[in-house]
């Protein structure tokens, strides 16, 4: 993918593939700028789909364009990471306590 059009692209592609309206997009970035986070949380919004931004410390850009955006206050990146973790495992356990 990566190859064929480029990184900043390597997201978005998929979405425009596969994302559909009322779908949610959970976009990934420590630092909140991460080019190919950000243009795939953009396309996402195109299609009618809702978005979550996971990002560090004041949220950066994909805290500002994501619908609901998770920030650990935090500038240390294995904490950020670890937060996200946690909160991304409790989704999951909760989407399955609600469809099961």
């Amino acid at each position: 993918m990566g190859n064929d059009y480029s990184f900043e692209e390597i997201f978005s592609r998929q979405v425009e593939g596969l994302g559909e309206a009322g779908d949610v997009l959970i976009g990934i970035s420590t630092s909140g700028n991460s080019p190919n986070v950000l243009k795939a949380v953009q396309v996402a919004e195109k299609r009618g789909m809702k978005t979550i931004g996971f990002t560090g410390t004041g949220g950066g850009t994909l805290g500002t364009i994501a619908d609901v955006c998770f920030a650990v206050e935090s500038d240390d990146t294995p904490y950020i990471q670890a937060g996200h973790l946690i909160a991304l495992h409790t989704m999951c356990e909760t989407v399955e306590n609600i469809l099961l």
